[in-house]
């Protein structure tokens, strides 16, 4: 959502990102150009006064959300400002497969205020195929609302903070390759099928074990590390700020996922040139690498496959994905395929029509 907003501003568009609580560590890289509004809200729910204030004062042109418990408070927000603006909603996970995997009650409520609200929206976006047809399966919605619209991946920062040096010791020359992973430490990304699958393959041939990122299976993942007796070899270093150059100097990346909305790691890896393999798991990575033209797709849990993924992937020569694999994913592709719906829908039009050549602009605020 960062580099949409950037993109379009870039381009002269009037954007806001309107955030709950503007905290995080994405913060410092919204543009300068983004007017930044704060609705200072301690949950995504409560924030629905604000949003409703927020629409009835600024009177957007159209409004994007992302995030499913976002998205039907932007659409409540919409009702509820009896303001005609067109609103967007983007779906980044497979949703059937989300809900029933996720604790709490939140989930469950989820699904029928879905089936409930997105038909009022203007526009369903999807990040994957695999889940556009989830949604058409799970939801009402009219074929002709859902958009697929891939995640924008490659920027040209992507292939510039890859270029910063690696601090971290594995990294040094000489040192045995490192298998690199990066997620939420979630049951979604299923890191204890890699770390069993990694003890097979220290078995074979010395290599590390390195998984990014931060999340609550965090003590699970660490006591089965010192189960298998792999506490040199395994590396939990949390939130990385430039995951990038790791990847791009990792001998192979590896997603272990048992669901995905679409799999934006794997994106980046490709195009920094890191052998890939991934879990065929629904939905996004078998459409990224084309049934595994582009990496290696093996069996959602299967330790054995993916161990076998990973020796075969060491053992062989790397070679460079051409750009045609990743292309599709770039920031200005996937922003001019945003900017068209936008106005489309801006405009009222149907999506089988052509896009008007101007630009999304902000209704006519009042002095409210």
């Amino acid at each position: 959502m960062v580099n949409i907003a950037n993109c379009l501003a870039e381009r002269g568009m009037e954007v806001d990102m309107v955030l709950v609580d503007a905290r995080g560590p994405l913060l410092d890289e919204v543009s300068s150009r983004v007017r930044m509004v704060n609705l200072k809200s301690s949950r995504t729910l409560t924030s629905l006064p604000k949003l409703v204030g927020y629409l009835r004062r600024v009177r957007p042109g159209a409004m994007l959300s992302a995030l499913t418990h976002a998205n039907i408070v932007a659409i409540l927000a919409g009702c509820l400002s009896r303001v005609s603006i067109p609103i967007v909603v983007s779906v980044h996970n497979t949703v059937s497969v989300s809900t029933v995997n996720t604790r709490g009650l939140r989930p469950r409520l989820c699904l029928p205020l879905m089936r409930r609200l997105f038909p009022r929206a203007a526009a369903v976006v999807a990040v994957s195929e695999g889940v556009a047809e989830d949604l058409l399966r799970i939801t009402s919605l009219s074929q002709e609302k859902v958009r697929v619209i891939y995640n924008p991946v490659i920027t040209p920062q992507l292939f510039t903070k890859a270029a910063e040096p690696v601090a971290h010791p594995w990294y040094r020359p000489g040192e045995p390759p490192v298998i690199l992973a990066a997620g939420r430490l979630t049951k979604q990304k299923d890191f204890p099928t890699l770390i069993r699958a990694f003890a097979l393959v220290r078995k074979k041939m010395p290599t590390r074990l390195m998984i990014l990122g931060e999340g609550e299976d965090r003590p699970k993942l660490e006591a089965l590390v010192r189960e298998l007796d792999l506490e040199e070899e395994v590396a939990l270093p949390g939130y990385v700020d430039n995951p990038y150059g790791y990847m791009k100097h990792a001998g192979v990346f590896v997603l272990s996922s048992r669901w995905e909305g679409f799999g934006i790691v794997l994106v980046e890896a490709m195009a920094l040139g890191t052998p890939v393999i991934s879990t065929d798991c629904p939905s996004g990575p078998a459409e990224i690498l084309a049934d595994g033209k582009w990496g290696r797709l093996v069996p959602v849990g299967d330790i054995n496959g993916m161990s076998k993924a990973i020796v075969e992937a060491l053992s062989e020569p790397a070679s460079r994905v051409p750009p045609e694999a990743w292309s599709r994913f770039t920031l200005e592709a996937t922003t001019q395929r945003y900017l068209e719906l936008l106005l489309q829908v801006q405009d009222g039009n149907d999506f089988g029509q052509p896009c008007p050549k101007h630009t999304l602009k902000r209704g006519k605020q009042d002095s409210g």
